[in-house]
This record gives structure tokens, sequence and C-alpha cells, in this order.
């Protein structure tokens, strides 16, 4: 048992996965692929909007690698990101999803991003650069899929238009967000069995509570 104050693991056990790692990245990812069913009606919705000035579909993107961002910056272990983003993206196909294949494919750049900003911090910060640094990434990769996949014949204006909206959801919808979740599970104390529950915190655990480090 130990307490908030034991030291911070060392690099072996950030890596180590345990049974609750996996339990959370597969809650996260099952959470966010439901969500993600219902998030798709947003683009029917907002037509009307982007087919004046279609690079604004843009904005909408930064909600759908949330899930890599929640499981990373949780478990934070290598593929943490992958797992949660195809479970999740898995889900929103068998759940109907427009997207369909595509989704898959898109989860696994989304994760992408986040994996490679969090295993250049070793694994071991939740700072707002390495959040915000994951979460151009992201997208940026997500961006070059699209481009490819879904709007070929775009200007290069509207392309690079796109991938300004892209980061400006980036940066709300997403790093901003994922914080923001993740800080007020933290501040619930569902995350005291993390390390992620200490840096996030906002009032001081009560005496003799126990936490695991991950």
């Amino acid at each position: 048992m130990t307490n908030a104050h034991a030291p911070r693991p060392g690099f072996s056990d950030r890596i180590k996965y345990r049974t609750i790692d996996l339990v959370v990245i597969v809650m996260v990812g099952v959470a966010f692929g439901v969500a993600f069913a219902g998030y798709a009606q947003l683009y029917n919705l907002t037509a009307p909007l982007t087919s004046v000035f279609p690079p604004l579909e843009g904005l909408l993107t930064g909600f759908w690698c949330l899930p890599a961002l929640v499981a990373m910056l949780i478990v934070r272990r290598p593929g943490a990101a992958f797992g949660a983003e195809i479970i999740a993206a898995c889900l929103e196909a068998l759940l109907g999803s427009h997207f369909g294949v595509g989704a898959v494919i898109s989860g696994l750049l989304q994760g992408a991003g986040f994996e490679i900003a969090f295993a250049l911090s070793g694994w071991a910060s939740t700072s707002a650069a390495v959040v915000i640094g994951g979460s151009l990434l992201s997208t940026f990769f997500e961006w070059l899929y699209e481009i490819v996949a879904y709007f070929p014949s775009w200007s290069a204006t509207y392309k690079a238009m796109l991938l300004v909206f892209f980061w400006i959801s980036a940066l709300t919808l997403l790093a901003a967000l994922g914080r923001a979740i993740v800080a007020a599970l933290a501040k619930a104390g569902a995350l005291n069995q993390f390390s992620v529950s200490r840096d996030f915190t906002v009032s001081a655990a009560p005496r003799g509570s126990s936490r695991i480090d991950a």
C-alpha cells in the first residue's frame, strides 16, 4: 500500500501493464465507441453549414481523437492510445457508422499521434506541451489520410484550411476537453489507482487512502 508521497515509479514500472490498465483502456474505448455512433450524426446536422465552406467540417475532428488522449493520460503506457482508439472505432463501425472501415484506419492514425508524443516524454509526463503536441500530431495524421482518401480533388487552399480547422479542433475539442475530462475524474477520486491523479491534483488525498502508482 502506498500513499500520495510515494516515489514515482521507474521507467520499467511505467511500461508494465496491469490488469486495471487493460480494463481502463477497454472502458474508455467502449464509452467513446458508443458516443462516436451518435456524434457521427453531427455531420448530417452541420451539412448546411459545411456545404457553404466544406473545410469547416474539420472543426468536428478533435472529438474523434479523445479516446487516445484520455486513455494515454490515465494509463500512460505504450499502446494505450492505439488500444482505446481501435476499440472505439471498431464499436462505432459495428453500430452502423457511415464511416465504416475508414473509422478503423482513422483510429490507428489518431492513436499514433499520442503514442509518439508520450513516447518522447518517456510516458512520464501529462504536461500541456505533451498533450498539445500529441493533439496536433494526431489530427495532422488524420488530415493526411482524409485529403488522400476523402478529398483528393480539393484545391490546395481547401486542404490547407482543413488542416487549420483540424488544429483549432485539436486545441479545443481534443487537448482542452481531454485534460478537463481526466482532471474531473481525478477530482472525483476515480483515478486514485493511477499516478495521473497526482498530476491533476485539485485536493489532497485523504490520509491513509491507497494508491497504486501507474
